[in-house]
């Protein structure tokens, strides 16, 4: 059984509030962390057809069958919350509901109409680096970006190339089809391909429209369903003016590595080696795990980048609100000078808010320098620990 970092902070929180609600992508463990962490509750998965036309037909019924329970894939059906949120209304109990759910946008519908105030919402991606209890002087990045991090993967032992065609039909046929009306499920795939080309790019919408054949209406409705279903995020430039020639596009990011090496055509971890994508996903897991972190404390992550119209880009600024941390994140395994330099251009400017520079790289060591300290992504958990 893999130990996910989110279990304490789930039972704190079922300590204060009547529901906590696990949102995040499919196959990221939400039903079997709800299941751990609460052992002694009665579990009901609205996925199972019977227990779905219970839950519709009869909703009071259903929760006083499960009265105290793990309720799975809640947003199946959306008429459920309403009387959720009478029976904690009458009782308000902590604890009383676990929900769980892989739809952002339909669950978090229902929560904002019925459930606001009466729930804890946690975010749940695939694993972190440190929750898969490998050992980190064996394992190399390039398998890691390769295999991504969904459980079923690590726990069954399956090859990236057998677990992700399904992983992809199941998304496009399911989750896409409930969230928008997508006509042409195969230009909606391309897009997405279109999406793993870009990341780590800074967002442009007018070259997806172009390369896809569609209006820039619909990339941003598409962008959007592939947000709410945690397959990507768009990291946003931070938002403090140090200077006014500022880019003010997000950059695209996927949270997990092997998904979006697989939409790249990757057929194997030793292909990364000499592979264009190879930086731009080594960034990307890496601001995935920051962001992970927080998640799994029950926060917002606060991961922001920096660039200006002269070239000028910082990879990572973590705001802790009065100061701000710099990273720079380089996948080669040999530290150059010129990786502080704009780690310096941005201090200068920044009126002493920055408290630490970094680089977290792909090589083994991790030093203490004068410049800012060079840590090696072996040790990133212990870093990002550091700094929240």
């Amino acid at each position: 059984m893999i130990s996910r970092n989110m279990k304490d902070k789930l039972l704190q929180l079922a300590t204060k509030f009547p529901v906590v609600t696990i949102n995040g992508p499919r196959q990221s463990g939400k039903s079997t962390l709800a299941k751990t962490a609460f052992p002694e509750k009665k579990y009901v998965s609205l996925e199972d057809i019977d227990n779905r036309l219970f839950a519709q037909n009869d909703p009071r019924g259903f929760l006083k069958s499960y009265s105290n329970a793990v309720i799975d894939e809640a947003q199946k059906v959306p008429d459920l919350f309403s009387y959720i949120q009478t029976a904690v209304d009458e009782d308000d109990t902590p604890g009383k509901y676990i929900l769980t759910g892989s739809n952002n946008f339909l669950l978090f519908e229902k929560i904002t109409q019925s459930l606001a105030g009466r729930t804890a919402i946690l975010k749940l991606l695939p694993l972190s680096f440190n929750e898969t209890g490998e050992n980190n002087s064996e394992i190399q990045v390039n398998d890691l970006i390769f295999r991504g991090m969904y459980p079923r993967i690590l726990k069954e032992n399956i090859d990236p190339l057998d677990f992700y065609p399904g992983y992809i039909h199941t998304y496009i046929e399911r989750d896409v089809r409930l969230i928008q009306n997508v006509h042409d499920l195969g230009l909606f795939q391309l897009f997405l391909k279109m999406c793993a080309g870009r990341n780590g790019q800074l967002l442009n919408l007018s070259s997806l429209a172009n390369e896809c054949g569609i209006s820039q209406t619909t990339v941003k409705n598409w962008l959007s369903i592939l947000e709410q279903s945690y397959i990507i995020f768009l990291l946003r430039p931070h938002h403090r003016n140090f200077n006014k020639r500022l880019v003010k596009t997000p950059k695209l990011y996927f949270y997990d590595t092997g998904l979006a090496s697989f939409l790249l055509g990757i057929q194997s971890a030793e292909q990364l080696i000499t592979h264009y994508a190879k930086g731009a996903l080594f960034e990307s897991f890496l601001i995935s795990e920051i962001i992970k972190n927080r998640y799994n404390a029950g926060r917002e992550h606060n991961c922001y980048f920096w660039r200006d119209k002269n070239g000028h880009e910082i990879d990572c600024l973590i705001d802790k609100g009065t100061e701000l941390s710099t990273i720079e994140i380089k996948s080669g395994m040999t530290v150059n000078s010129d990786w502080y330099k704009n780690l310096k251009y941005f201090s200068s400017i920044s009126k002493d808010i920055v408290t630490e520079n970094s680089i977290i790289y792909g090589g083994n060591d991790t030093q203490e320098r004068t410049d800012g300290k060079i840590v090696s992504w072996r040790d990133l958990h212990e870093f990002i620990n550091a700094q929240t």
